[in-house]
Formats: C-alpha cells, sequence, structure tokens
C-alpha cells in the first residue's frame, strides 16, 4: 500500500507538490505531517486511488488484506473530509481519485449533492448494508457505525439519573455539560437528527437549554470530552462510542484512570424515544473514477466478515453487516437499540442544524 497526506497549502498551490507547509489537523484531532499531496498513478488496472479521512493507522492492515485478496493495488491519499473533497472538485474530470471515506455522512451526502460520485449497482453492498445506513441512488455505504452516547463520571452522576438527549436540556444539569464545538460534524448530524425527528422549532428549544447547561465553553476532541469528565470539570459529556472503547482496550495507566472514573450510558433506549443516534464511516465511487471496476471490487470487500471484522474492530466501532460480532471491548457496553432514522436525511438538515446551533450560542 502506497499512502500519502494531503495539507491545505499544498491543495491551494495546484495541487502541485509543496513544501514548508502548516501541518494539518484532521477531522479525528491527529495531524497529517506529511505535506506532499502527490499525484498517484491510475494507468494501471490493478489499482485503486484511494482518497480518505480515516486517520486510523490500523485500517493498512485492511487495506493490505483487500491487496492479497484481489492483486488490487491501494495507493492512498490522506486529509480531511473538507480537503479531499475540495481537491476532488479541482481535479474536476482529471481527479484520479477512485474511492472517498469520509468520517461522517454529512460529507458524503454533501459529495452525492456534488455530482461527485456515481450510483454503484451491487446486489452484495445492498444485501449486506441495512437501507438507512445507504444512500437512496447507492452513491455512498456506510461501512461502520458510531453511536453518540452520553460519559458521565460515576462519583457525581447516578447512571439512574440519565434518560435521553433531549433531558440534557433539564436545569439540572445546569454548569455539568461538556461537548465539542458546533463546527464537529458528529454534533451537527446529531442536531440534523433531531430536525428530522422533532421538528427544527423543537430542536432549537433543545440546543438552547443543552447550550444553557454547558459547563464550560465546548473545546477540544472526543476524548478531551471524556478527560474533562473524568476530572471533574463536567459531569457529563456527548461522545463516540468508539472513544470510550479506545480507552477501555488501552494499557497505559493514564487511561485506565480515566475509564476508572467513568460510565457510558446509550440514551433514548425507552419505547418511543427514538433510540441512540448513530452515525458512519462511509464510502463511494468517484464519478469519475478510471478504475470503476476495481473500486466497486473493493467497495464489495468492505463488507465481508474479514474486512468488516478489521474495519469496525481495529477502531472499537460498529459493523455495518448484522452478522458481524463487535469486539470484545466493544461488546461490553451490551445491547441497545439504535435510531433507525436514514442517515441520507441527516445531510439533507446539516445547513440548518448549523444555522440553529449558531443560534443558540453553540460555539
Amino acid at each position: 500500500m502506497k499512502s500519502r497526506s494531503l495539507s491545505l497549502c499544498g491543495l491551494f498551490l495546484g495541487l502541485a507538490i509543496a513544501t514548508g507547509c502548516t501541518p494539518a489537523t484532521n477531522n479525528n484531532g491527529a495531524t497529517d505531517t506529511t505535506t506532499d499531496p502527490g499525484t498517484p498513478s491510475s494507468e494501471a488496472t490493478g489499482e485503486i486511488n484511494l482518497y480518505s479521512s480515516r486517520h486510523y493507522d490500523s485500517d493498512a492492515e485492511l487495506y493490505e488484506a483487500f491487496s492479497e485478496a484481489t492483486g488490487i493495488e491501494v495507493n492512498l491519499i490522506e486529509g480531511s473530509d473538507d480537503e479531499l473533497l475540495e481537491r476532488i472538485r479541482t481535479e474536476g474530470e482529471n481527479s484520479p481519485a477512485d474511492v472517498l471515506i469520509t468520517v461522517d455522512v454529512a460529507r458524503l451526502w454533501r459529495a452525492q449533492q456534488d455530482g461527485l460520485l456515481q450510483p454503484t449497482e451491487s446486489e452484495v453492498l445492498t444485501s449486506a448494508i441495512p437501507e438507512n445506513l445507504r444512500s437512496s441512488d447507492n452513491t455512498w455505504f456506510g461501512l461502520t457505525k458510531r453511536a453518540r452516547i452520553i460519559v458521565y463520571n460515576t462519583e457525581t452522576v447516578d447512571p439512574a439519573e440519565l434518560s435521553t438527549y433531549e433531558d440534557l436540556a433539564d436545569p439540572k444539569w445546569e454548569g455539568r455539560v461538556c461537548v465539542r464545538s458546533s463546527s464537529n460534524t458528529y454534533n451537527q448530524s446529531l442536531v440534523a437528527a433531531k430536525i428530522v425527528e422533532k421538528g427544527a422549532e423543537a430542536t432549537e428549544e433543545w440546543v438552547q437549554g443543552l447550550v444553557a447547561n454547558f459547563a464550560r465553553e465546548p473545546e477540544g476532541n472526543d476524548t478531551a470530552q471524556i478527560q474533562a469528565v473524568a476530572s471533574g470539570v463536567c459531569d457529563v459529556a456527548l461522545v463516540n462510542s468508539y472513544y470510550v472503547a479506545r480507552l477501555r482496550a488501552s494499557e497505559d495507566p493514564q487511561d485506565q484512570e480515566i475509564v476508572a472514573n467513568i460510565g457510558a450510558f446509550f440514551p433514548n433506549q425507552n419505547e418511543g424515544e427514538g433510540g441512540t443516534h448513530i452515525n458512519i464511516s462511509g464510502a463511494g465511487i468517484i464519478a469519475n473514477a478510471p478504475n470503476v471496476e476495481a473500486a466497486q471490487e473493493f467497495l464489495e470487500f468492505m463488507v465481508t466478515p474479514e474486512a468488516q471484522e478489521i474495519f469496525a474492530n481495529n477502531n472499537n466501532e460498529y459493523p455495518v453487516v448484522d452478522t458481524v460480532a463487535p469486539n470484545d471491548v466493544v461488546a461490553q457496553f451490551g445491547d441497545w437499540t439504535a435510531s433507525d432514522l436514514p442517515l441520507e436525511s441527516f445531510g439533507e438538515q446539516n445547513a440548518e442544524a448549523v444555522m440553529l446551533m449558531d443560534r443558540a450560542g453553540w460555539k
């Protein structure tokens, strides 16, 4: 597998090789230290050019397994979701990109709306991936699931106090809630889901109450929210489930100290409450992909049991294929009910969600 990273300064210098750029920070809080965006070769049919915003070293094992099974080489270009989308737009019809992987459904929806993706007619994909986790026109497909859960301080919060996302707007949580900024796509998709479920007016009222209960101005990534809960800065926080699982799986004593002070709660589990919000890492084939057949083979490999175990479990996510079990650490969360809202609708409401969060003072 060949790998390159993309930085904004390299992008806006005509996608030429750039030097002296400031490292770019990706959606997962990591830093891209390689500043040469490069241009992968697309002449051979035995390769795909993969643009991915997933910055997890464990994914390399997945790509190597695909190459071993198919003989197709994976040329990896990494960057943030927005950087990669802008690169594909700039490259236009000459883009060498075959597959785009993002860490949030809103970016996939944007790529879909901008005509950057092409439909993929595959019985393998549509039979393996639940309908609400893929687009209605088959331009993108969810490949892993992540739940947006509540983390709480076990010294200051009785889990019996917890119930729903909506309850976090109750005045009893004043000064007790930590969360990432409104620019974070995970939070935007949660708010978009509530707009779909309850309407804009009720959702804005909820967000206003939630903001009123913030213990501090939003800062940091999901791990920072967990650390804040463990240290007593706040009592509860909204985070993706895999961040908690990652800490539980860690052998670092500092991580284990954090884990000892927190609990994980899956909200909205009672009848009529809608289930716990989920998001995806997902992928689609680029509209002008030079290696379409190989790209489809890549997507279909992603839903095999072997790939799902690597793709989801190495990063402590949930597989999208129901017959594949999560790893032991993730399984410790127990059974829970997920929201069955179509994720495509989150993208449709993303712009409204951002404006609503701004009006409510969510910085």
